[in-house]
């Protein structure tokens, strides 16, 4: 009899320890997209400043700041599920793109202070990001191994925890740069 209680209160103590270590991590992936978040909003807010500033010189590239503009309006509604809202970071991510690249053609633009410190900015602003976005992988892939591991899985399944998503970067970011493509005009 003593030994069938000495049993059980181990069972006891290794699922509540089990179901801590799953919430926390939980907790961790979830702090962490907030963080993403956090960052994410930073740079939203950035955009406006930045369609502003070279609005004026941009002409031709018109429907990409409008398109930008878009973007940001859908990704700060807060009517995205997080999957849409990854894939929306990703457009994103490349209008940005054109326009730094469109900057090129206009060297008033590129000499402008309040571009630059825009530009700063947002240097900063993708930088911090990036952090974000490494800090949430890993939270992710410890919760991940968490639920996927024994005997914290047989935990996981009853708790209703399932694996979660990592952010990636787009396959055509994952191409090599052709060195040459960048230095021709």
């Amino acid at each position: 009899m003593i030994y069938a209680i000495g049993i059980f209160a181990v069972l006891f103590l290794l699922s509540i320890g089990l179901y801590n270590s799953l919430v926390r991590r939980k907790n961790d992936v979830e702090n962490a997209f907030s963080s993403v978040d956090v960052m994410l909003k930073k740079r939203y807010d950035l955009i406006p400043n930045l369609v502003e500033t070279v609005k004026s010189y941009m002409k031709h590239e018109k429907s990409l700041l409008t398109e930008l503009t878009a973007l940001r309006a859908q990704a700060v509604s807060g009517e995205i599920s997080d999957d849409e809202r990854v894939a929306l970071e990703n457009k994103i991510s490349k209008g940005i793109s054109g326009i730094m690249v469109a900057v090129e053609n206009y060297p008033d633009l590129k000499a402008s202070q309040n571009f630059l410190q825009l530009q700063g900015a947002w240097n900063e602003a993708e930088e911090q990001i990036s952090a974000s976005r490494r800090a949430f992988n890993a939270a992710v892939t410890t919760f991940n191994n968490k639920v996927e591991t024994f005997p914290s899985n047989i935990m996981a399944g009853m708790m209703g925890y399932k694996r979660r998503t990592l952010f990636e970067i787009p396959e055509v970011e994952r191409q090599n740069v052709n060195a040459k493509n960048l230095f021709e005009s």
